[in-house]
């Protein structure tokens, strides 16, 4: 399988078949002519896409990309995503924005980069734009390609970045919005959720460990910071919390029995050692369990 490397915009560029006007930054709008071929891309970069058709499958790790026609996806340094091509749909159409790390270079914005958790949630959960939402996008777009035909000067960089920001920020927005306007799938996950770790304590934490919200993400076929983020909305209350919640009132459950000791109730529930059991619970209820079950 062919491995593509965008450690830079020129990279990026030349395998889209474009012109490069600025050495840390590109916007293209690109209709295919050729075949989608299977390949795994590895960026340098941070790149959006507005994908305009389903010309290719996408899938990060084994996860396949959440992924139809009019959504952003979006990817940062460090990741590899695998593109195989869709047999029904030959040529892919999208708009891109690529810029390089370094653009950002002493800038608020290159400080905040981490409030822009889609570019966590892209491997699995693309963003679903409306049409008044799609037009924004490339308004956005539109703007930061005029300044890079415009040539370079000293304002040139504080304007871009400016925009990319704006355009970042309008992200956010449509992100808080889909978690609302997908109510009734968030609502499928939650239930999910809470159905398979009532079962994994029931079942699986004696012989597998502590049940974990990576677990859980991957099951529902989610990242980790978008499922967090998903059950904390829908909820109140962080994934995290809710496990422990379920491991208490579990812990709390076996604890009545006379016939397990405090050590074999630690075992069952998938704690390493009992000593991190009686932590977990006077954290929880202010008691060690042997007081508890005394009280």
């Amino acid at each position: 399988m062919q491995e593509i490397f965008f450690n830079t915009i020129q990279e990026f560029n030349d395998y889209q078949g474009v012109e490069t006007l600025h050495p840390l930054i590109s916007v293209m709008r690109v209709e295919n002519v050729d075949h989608i071929k299977e390949c795994v891309m590895h960026y340098g970069l941070y790149a959006i896409y507005l994908k305009e058709n389903k010309g290719c499958k996408l899938s990060y790790g084994r996860t396949p990309y959440d992924f139809d026609e009019m959504t952003v996806t979006s990817f940062a340094p460090g990741q590899s995503v695998k593109v195989e091509p869709n047999p029904d749909v030959p040529f892919a159409k999208f708009t891109a924005l690529a810029f390089h790390p370094d653009l950002l270079n002493r800038t608020s914005l290159g400080k905040q980069m981490s409030r822009y958790g889609f570019f966590d949630y892209s491997s699995n959960e693309a963003l679903h734009l409306s049409a008044s939402e799609v037009e924004i996008f490339r308004g956005v777009l539109a703007m930061i390609d005029q300044e890079l035909h415009r040539g370079i000067d000293k304002h040139t960089r504080e304007l871009i970045v400016s925009n990319i920001e704006l355009l970042l920020n309008y992200c956010l927005r449509f992100y808080d919005r889909q978690f609302i306007t997908r109510e009734e799938i968030n609502h499928s996950v939650v239930k999910k959720f809470l159905s398979l770790l009532d079962e994994y304590i029931t079942t699986k934490a004696e012989s597998e460990g502590l049940p974990t919200v990576a677990w859980f993400a991957d099951k529902c076929c989610l990242s980790n910071g978008y499922f967090g983020t998903l059950i904390k909305t829908e909820t109140g209350r962080t994934a995290k919390d809710i496990i422990n919640d379920h491991l208490l009132v579990k812990s709390k459950e076996l604890l009545q029995s006379d016939f397990l000791t405090v050590a074999q109730v630690s075992q069952r529930l998938g704690f390493e050692y009992p000593q991190h059991f009686v932590r977990f619970f006077k954290a929880l209820t202010g008691r060690t369990p042997s007081q508890w079950r005394a009280a």
